[in-house]
């Protein structure tokens, strides 16, 4: 890239395309239409190729000029947050740990393994709940500092992305008052018998769940089946079905939802890792994250 480049060129450019032409640009700037004009011009000379063509009575992106809209979009919608970003570190000078959660990730599972980091000075977390494939998109343009997931991230040559495992958690059968002793008579056969809810092919673990049916010959009568794991949680503690749910939390689980524990899930184990943009995590919260875990 010349040295000529600079981000007002890109800015009248970016205003420009979003516009749909020169006088709309110039308008929504407040400055002449040749100033907005020679400034695009001069960012076409930069990148040696023409970003805009005529298109009837306005202008429509060329190939180049799409592409360069794109990159435009990601720094001025990273811009716009600079202010914020300054003004909270001014005011209150902390520790930011930017978290990215897959939206199948047990919450008390969340909560116990980042139990090592919610004591640091001035903490200031930010949790962000989505799937899977976007918050890795998001984790590649650096807008988190971690994604936890239920599985580790995929090959791909275009994302460069380090998996961590972790934990690993066995995984056992719980019921609400109302279905324990249905559900203890027999087990495992007796969850042919007794409703059962199961997580929904969304999560990875729901595969190892079908594997463990079939392996111990049950037909499950499965009654709901949940994205949310709270809410899963949530409807097998009003006594909606058996459930299954990482021994890590057993505690927190039988204490908030007040149901008890059926049975094992033998060889069914609840994985969590931790991806980041760098092999050797630099952020010192997270390299306690792995560091608690090991």
């Amino acid at each position: 890239m010349s040295q000529g480049f600079n981000y007002r060129h890109l800015h009248y450019f970016w205003v420009v395309a979003k516009e749909g032409g020169i006088a709309k640009g110039a308008a929504r700037l407040g400055v002449a239409v040749q100033t907005v004009s020679a400034q695009v011009r001069e960012l076409e000379r930069a990148l040696g190729q023409a970003l805009l063509r005529p298109a009837g009575r306005t202008l429509a992106l060329t190939e180049a000029g799409a592409a360069a809209l794109k990159q435009a979009d990601l720094i001025f919608q990273l811009g716009e947050q600079l202010p914020a970003l300054v003004r909270d570190a001014a005011r209150a000078p902390g520790v930011r740990l930017r978290i990215g959660l897959a939206d199948n990730l047990p919450k008390l599972v969340i909560h116990s393994l980042m139990a090592p980091v919610l004591g640091a000075p001035r903490l200031k977390l930010q949790c962000h709940v989505d799937e899977f494939a976007d918050l890795l998109a998001e984790l590649a343009l650096h807008r988190f500092d971690v994604v936890l997931a239920d599985r580790p991230a995929p090959g791909n040559p275009n994302l460069k992305l380090f998996s961590h495992a972790l934990s690993v958690s066995p995984m056992a059968w719980y019921a609400a008052p109302t279905l324990v002793a249905a559900a203890r008579k027999g087990f495992p056969q007796s969850l042919a018998k007794v409703p059962v809810l199961l997580p929904t092919a969304h999560a990875a673990v729901r595969h190892r769940l079908d594997h463990w049916f079939e392996r111990h010959g049950i037909v499950p009568q499965v009654v709901g089946e949940f994205e949310d794991s709270a809410l899963l949680k949530t409807f097998g503690a009003g006594g909606m079905g058996v459930f299954a749910a990482s021994e890590r939390v057993h505690d927190e689980l039988t204490a908030r939802y007040a149901v008890s524990r059926v049975g094992g899930c033998d060889g069914v184990e609840e994985h969590c890792y931790a991806i980041a943009t760098e092999r050797r995590v630099a952020h010192p919260l997270v390299q306690r994250l792995l560091a608690e875990s090991r």
